[in-house]
């Protein structure tokens, strides 16, 4: 990369830049001299890869066209597009769908489950906690956390959300409204198909269809879809939509068909799925 034309934010590219910054990756294993060639350092390279390049380098466990930078926009690095920077700190938590206490491994197997569709293979051959894979991907997560204090959340995680005082009923969303915005905001890098449109070396994932994330992973949610496109789409102007822009575009994104997660019988047993899980209700109907 030559000299930024931005500052940092913190550890992050900043969520106002625009798509020149989408190949910035300030903490990049494949060229940081301070990693040897030791199998730690081997290990924490295999991680970024698999992160940036999930079909490819954990084809096993990968069966959607789906990678984590994604939705974890510059390598996890980026302000208001889910940063992992420091998350392994805060592990492990709560995780209210599974309702039990998720280490990091389990978080990372979720999302090869769900927002790889992981689960799309027939034999359904899934990842355990001492796989390659999970284990590669947690050792990138590990030294984008060194250093950050155990149990404490880094202040810039949890921004990518609507205001409690901004949510609108899942009811009264209009994904005909969505389907609007998202042809007149989004069709540059999406594609009118929803596909994704090739930039480069780079290209968006499948929003919906047979090669998208499946109906059990977060990105299915209209809230949690809702608050990475307020604040880091469209990718040439981000932050420009309105936070009702942002929840009727998600709902008309979640109104598409994809995959199906098979084990969906075992989330919210406890507190039955929350109103934006819109797959768990057409589910039960």
């Amino acid at each position: 990369m030559p000299a930024r034309p931005y500052a940092l934010a913190g550890p992050l590219i900043p969520a106002a830049t625009t798509m020149v910054s989408a190949w910035d990756i300030p903490a990049n294993p494949l060229t940081d001299q301070s990693l040897d060639r030791s199998p730690r350092g081997a290990t924490i390279r295999l991680g970024y890869r698999i992160f940036t390049d999930t079909r490819r380098e954990a084809n096993a466990y990968t069966y959607a066209n789906v990678s984590c930078s994604n939705c974890h926009l510059n390598a996890g690095q980026r302000e208001r597009a889910l940063p992992l920077v420091g998350v392994s700190a805060v592990y492990p938590e709560m995780n209210r769908r599974a309702a039990r206490m998720f280490t990091l491994e389990d978080r990372i197997i979720d999302c090869f489950k769900r927002s790889e569709n992981g689960t799309g293979r027939a034999a359904h051959r899934l990842p355990t906690l001492e796989a390659s894979e999970v284990q590669a991907v947690k050792a990138y997560l590990d030294w984008l956390s060194e250093g950050y204090e155990a149990g404490k959340n880094p202040p810039w995680r949890g921004k990518n959300v609507i205001a409690p005082d901004k949510v609108i009923p899942v009811a009264t969303l209009d994904p005909t409204k969505g389907e609007v915005l998202f042809l007149e905001k989004c069709i540059n890098c999406h594609g009118q198909d929803g596909q994704g449109v090739q930039i480069g070396d780079k290209k968006a994932a499948p929003l919906w269809g047979p090669e998208s994330w499946n109906d059990g992973a977060g990105a299915a949610r209209i809230y949690t879809l809702a608050g990475i496109i307020r604040y880091a789409m469209p990718y040439l102007d981000p932050g420009s939509l309105s936070d009702e822009e942002a929840q009727q575009i998600a709902a008309f994104i979640t109104s598409k068909p994809r995959p199906a997660y098979p084990f969906k019988r075992d989330d919210y047993v406890t507190s039955g799925p929350p109103p934006d899980a819109v797959y768990y209700r057409r589910a039960e109907n």
